[in-house]
This record gives structure tokens, sequence and C-alpha cells, in this order.
């Protein structure tokens, strides 16, 4: 009888050293979408070991951007901070079988060993000294792993395919320093196992620490984990993305406007592929990944693809599904709105031309001030005295309408165009400018309905009254 096939379980453990970047979050998604595929389990590990660095609001920042992409976790978040105790009783383990010891060499002592072995054209590397002293624990000691002296390390790597690592040029690393906090290989490692961690997909920058992490497993008799190394994301000049390519954190990207939606297509993108197919929702996400198409070259980061992508997104979600998202962008430009009916038909006016909901806001903020501004420009070529006429004839005929209807608006204007012999294209510029304040708006009758019969009167007469001041 075959043992049970074990659930896959992945991981994300960030540093709270800052906020949650594109390659943190690309990182996050190959792990969660390759746990909701497997029907497995996504764990959160904050890893935050770096107390200098760490701070409270780089952890809320981490969570909140995890929150806002749906990148939801079944277990943790767990901080390594609370896990010492872990850490120190699997040292001990390393220690009493024989696989770890203590070293009393001082750090100059150290590197005067480095130093000697580079002159001798060796990698420079600790020599072992005190490998088989047998010290006892002391107030200046570190705990090292002692490892093999001969052959290599090989990680199969389900992307990179297999590297191999001489352990001749790996020498014996220190796993708990003396202060008596563990080294980041050594907690890893214990935290992986600990958690039942089986699937590790991370940037290839971690690819140097896996040797090292490996001999920790077979140290200690633990089962090895599938690891895949993904080639990080790169800017558009083909360097390693960075602040100077534009905004980072995925905060920044939530600001500007991208539906969550649309980050998580572009950045699985970032390195996996399912034929040529480039937009992709949640749901079909979730069942098309694998780890076999993961990529072996570095991606580019392209601003406009992800615009293209989100433009796109914006245009498959019905409004109501866009509404809660537009209030937190009508919020930043001080706009208090309602998820309503009202916003409901502000947003079916503006959704076909949207690329952002930064976009989108801007061009509903209009709808919801009691006093509209007129752009000067806009106001000094079309709010004229020679249209005074019709703008008192479209208030006056508005007013009349009952029920408020498209059919409606268009007979007004129709009667508005026989009767003045102005085409449409004159007729609706002015009428614009009037009722937003500019010149660019959706369609003129679909936006006055959203407006409401008694906003889009007291708007054209304000203008009225406008053109008669400047007279």
């Amino acid at each position: 009888m075959n043992p049970p096939i074990k659930p896959i379980v992945t991981r994300f453990p960030p540093s709270p050293t800052g906020y949650l970047h594109i390659g943190g979050a690309r990182t996050a998604l190959f792990n969660w979408l390759y746990a909701r595929k497997t029907k497995g389990r996504f764990v959160l590990r904050i890893e935050d070991t770096d107390a200098a660095r760490s701070t409270s609001e780089s952890v809320d920042a981490i969570l909140e951007s995890l929150e806002w992409l749906g990148i939801d976790w079944d277990d943790g978040p767990y901080f390594q901070t609370r896990r010492y105790h872990i850490y120190d009783e699997y040292i001990e383990k390393l220690i009493e079988s024989g696989h770890a010891y203590y070293c009393s060499c001082t750090p100059d002592e150290v590197d005067a060993m480095r130093e000697e072995a580079k002159a001798k054209g060796l990698k420079p590397m600790y020599n072992g000294k005190c490998r088989n002293l047998n010290l006892k624990k002391g107030p200046d000691t570190v705990v090292r792993l002692k490892t093999p002296d001969s052959g290599a390390t090989v990680v199969e790597d389900i992307v990179k395919g297999d590297t191999a690592f001489r352990n001749s040029e790996i020498d014996d690393f220190i796993i708990r320093r003396s202060d008596g906090s563990a080294m980041y290989n050594l907690a890893v490692v214990i935290d992986d196992i600990t958690m039942g961690i089986n699937t590790i997909i991370r940037g290839d920058d971690h690819l140097i620490n896996t040797p090292k992490q490996m001999l920790i497993y077979s140290a200690l008799g633990a089962d090895m984990p599938i690891f895949g190394h993904v080639p990080m994301v790169l800017g558009s000049d083909k360097t390693r993305l960075s602040k100077r390519h534009g905004a980072m954190s995925v905060g920044e990207y939530r600001k500007m406007g991208f539906l969550p939606d649309a980050m998580i297509n572009y950045l699985v993108r970032l390195g996996w592929s399912h034929g040529d197919q480039e937009f992709f929702d949640r749901a079909e996400l979730i069942d098309v990944f694998d780890l076999e198409h993961l990529g072996r070259s570095a991606s580019m980061f392209d601003t406009d693809k992800l615009m293209a992508l989100n433009s796109k997104h914006i245009q498959k979600k019905t409004p109501e599904e866009l509404a809660g998202p537009l209030l937190f962008h009508l919020n930043d430009l001080g706009i208090e709105a309602k998820n309503d009916a009202f916003t409901i038909g502000a947003i079916q006016t503006l959704q076909p031309r949207s690329k952002t909901l930064v976009e989108m806001a801007e061009g509903a903020a209009f709808y919801y001030k009691d006093e509209v501004e007129y752009d000067k420009t806009a106001a000094d070529k079309f709010l004229l005295p020679d249209m005074l006429p019709v703008l008192e004839k479209s208030a006056e005929m508005i007013d009349t309408l009952d029920p408020y209807t498209h059919e409606a608006l268009e007979t007004v204007f129709k009667f508005i165009i026989e009767e003045t012999g102005h085409k449409f294209g004159k007729i609706a510029q002015p009428l614009r400018v009037a009722v937003t304040g500019t010149t660019v708006s959706p369609g003129i009758f679909e936006m006055l309905l959203v407006l409401g019969k008694e906003k889009t009167i007291k708007r054209i007469r304000k203008a009225v009254r406008f053109i008669q001041d400047k007279a």
C-alpha cells in the first residue's frame, strides 16, 4: 500500500524592514497560487530577527498589501522573534548528535584564517580550528555546523535544474551567534521543518543559501523540501528592479489606481506562462497555475503592459465590483461618496474609457461637487454670450421633463437644434462645460441622467449667470 500523499505546504517569509515590493509580492503569489491549485496550505511567516530594521509599521504594511492583493494565508503570521526557544532546542540536538560544535575563535582570528587561505589561492573560509576540541558553551562562543569535507551538495531545482556546490568550499558556518540568537539559515530551516513546508519557491538570490540549508536538513535527518528559484524581476533597462524604475511598493500601485486582480494577473506573467495567454482572472489562475512553466529567464517590469491589463480588468468588472475600490480613491480626493445607485451610475459612464481607478475617480469628481469650478480656458472658449439662448432653453425644457429619461433628453436637444440652427457639437461643449467645468466628460445624455434633473438644471443656470456677469 502506497503512503498517503502529503498536501502541498508553501510559505511566504517577508522581512518587516520596509514595504512589500513587487518582487516579494510575486514570490508570495507563486507560493499562494500553487497552494490553492493543489488544495494545500499557504503559511505566512514574518522574519523579524533584524531588530534594528524591523518595525511594526512594516508588518502592518505587508499584511495590508497582501490583503489588498487577495493573497490570504492558512497559518500565521508567525514571528521568528517569538520562536528562539524552538531554534535553541534544535541547535542542542545538532550539538548532541555531533553535527554542530561550540567555537571560541574571535572575529579577528577568523579574519586571519580567511586572509591566510586567500594568500594561498584558496577560498577564504573558517579553517575548522575548534571542530574537534569538544568545547563547552562560554560567554563568547558561537555554534557552527560541521559540514562535509568532500563530495557535493546538489540543489535539485525545479526551475533552474541541478546546481552542484562542492562541500569543501562550504566552511563550518555559524548557526548561533555568541549572543544566543540563531542565524538566518538555521532559523528558516527549523521554521520550515516545524511548519511542514515541503515546497519552497523563492528568488534566485537565495540560491547561495540553499546548500547550507540542505546540510542542516541532512544533519537533522529531515525530509528535503522541493526548491524552485525564480529569476529576479528587472527594470526596463535590464538592471535589477529598483526605485528609479518608478513606484515599487504594492501600496503605491494601489494608490495609483490599479486593481488587485490586474496586479495579480501582471505579476504572475513575470516568470510564468500558460501558452500565449495574457489575461487571466483570479479563479482561472488558480485552476491553471503550475510549477512546470516557471521561466528560467529574468522578466522585465513594464508599466505600460500593467496599465493595459488594468484597463482590461476594469472593463471586465461589473460597476458594482468597482464601486468599493473607487470609493478609496474618491476619498483620497476629499470626496465623500457612498456605494449606492448614484455611484454605480457614475461608474457606468466612466468605465469604458478609464485605465485606472484614479483616472475614474478624477473623472467622477464633478458628479459629487456642490459647485462646479470652470476651467478658465474652457470657459473662455465655450461659455460665450451667443450660447445664452441655448443654455437658457436647455434649463427651461429639462425642467419640464417627466419622466427624466434618455429619450426625453434627446427630444429636448433635437428641438433646440432645430430652433437655433446649431449642430449638436456646437451645443454639446458649452453644455458640458456648464455641467462639469471642463471639456472632457462621459457622453452628454448618460452624464445628465446620472447627475439628475435638479443638479443639471442648477448647473446650467449657474453657467447662464456666469455668462451674464461676464458680459
